[in-house]
């Protein structure tokens, strides 16, 4: 039986970049997929755009190291982000340009005229907002592909259908059985479950880190009058929203965040009416059909920052778990961070600003 130098277990973004820099790096890389394909869970929903401020600004440093990466290959389409408010927003507008003013990020406070320029038929009682000129969409399904196509030239070996069921170790190699009746050996077993990672921890004996799956839910509208391309990714300073243009037509959230046990994610009606409501209370247009709907989950830490590193009490067990939904606009630099901690290698230019210790899964004690 070969015995691979990491098995990772899962092959969206998180999995796929990670075992793309593992294998770069020398190591014989194993990635364990439990559907049919890679990347049918939080990948293949996501509404992903790189939004230089979005989880915070522990996550701005990762996010604008993996920006010129993502630019240089191609990934981003510029678009801009308009974080709204009304008058009563006034205080969270500034709260919000104290509180990322110092990171680096690229925003800028705006009022009412030049607001309504950006947003056809803005209703009355939206006055001011932050503009982020450097946001922009990024293409989700070419990223997750690259990263594929990368692990695989660097000899990762991919197998679907491959889902979990037990893990031991027994001198320093861990035998993997998969519920299909497979095993596979690794030195190093990296959990990079997405919303699957406190089960995937407690079968490797690594108490959970209590990583909570949270739904999230997209509706694509046809809307009269269409959005136009160019429209910028709309965003409502209290969290309750954020819209933008997607092929002619609106995605648009309700930026629900609805606990819920690690599964398939289906949306919830309820969620999409409220999106629907909360869409009317910002715009005049007019809702001529919901064409689709969809959900999927966006996995936390208790402190909402990823976990990258070796476990400090499991001998050969990592993570690369817990991150929400800022891990595709980050995957460049977090991918790079974490192959070199695994690998004991040197920073190189695109992480060796990042402060590792803050996503270090010591930090739970």
């Amino acid at each position: 039986m070969t015995i691979y130098d990491f098995a990772i277990v899962g092959a969206g973004i998180a999995g796929a970049s990670l075992a793309a820099e593992l294998g770069e790096g020398g190591a014989r890389v194993l990635m364990l997929e439990a559907e049919d394909q890679p990347g049918y869970h939080a990948t293949g929903r996501s509404a992903a755009f790189w939004e230089e401020c979005y989880g915070g600004p522990e996550l701005v440093p990762l996010t604008l190291a993996s920006g010129d990466y993502l630019r240089e290959n191609g990934f981003l389409t510029q678009r801009g982000a308009l974080y709204i408010g009304r008058e009563r927003d006034a205080p969270a507008l500034d709260a919000f340009m104290e509180r990322f003013g110092p990171t680096g990020a690229t925003i800028h406070r705006i009022a009412r005229e030049p607001l309504r320029e950006l947003i056809p038929g803005l209703r009355e009682g939206w006055t001011g907002a932050v503009w982020e000129p450097a946001c922009a969409d990024i293409d989700v399904a070419s990223l997750h592909a690259h990263y594929l196509a990368r692990a695989k030239a660097a000899q990762a070996v991919l197998e679907c259908r491959a889902r979990l069921g037990e893990a031991a170790r027994r001198e320093g190699v861990w035998s993997l059985a998969c519920s299909d009746g497979r095993v596979f050996a690794a030195k190093v077993l990296i959990n990079s479950a997405g919303a699957w990672a406190d089960e995937v921890a407690g079968m490797a004996g690594a108490g959970p880190l209590g990583i909570q799956p949270l739904r999230r839910t997209v509706v694509q509208l046809r809307t009269d009058p269409a959005p136009r391309p160019d429209q910028p990714l709309v965003l409502d300073i209290s969290g309750r929203f954020y819209f933008k243009p997607e092929a002619g037509r609106l995605w648009l959230s309700p930026h629900d965040e609805e606990p819920s046990v690690p599964c398939d994610a289906a949306p919830e009606e309820l969620a999409v009416a409220e999106a629907i409501d909360r869409l009317e209370q910002v715009v005049d247009w007019n809702i001529a059909a919901v064409e689709r709907r969809w959900a999927g989950l966006r996995s936390f830490a208790p402190d909402r920052l990823p976990i990258y590193g070796y476990d400090p009490r499991v001998e050969g067990f990592a993570w690369f778990a817990g991150q929400g939904g800022y891990g595709i606009q980050t995957s460049p630099a977090a991918a790079r961070l974490a192959a070199q901690l695994l690998l004991g290698r040197t920073r190189d230019c695109m992480t060796q600003n990042l402060d590792a210790s803050l996503y270090d899964p010591a930090r739970f004690g």
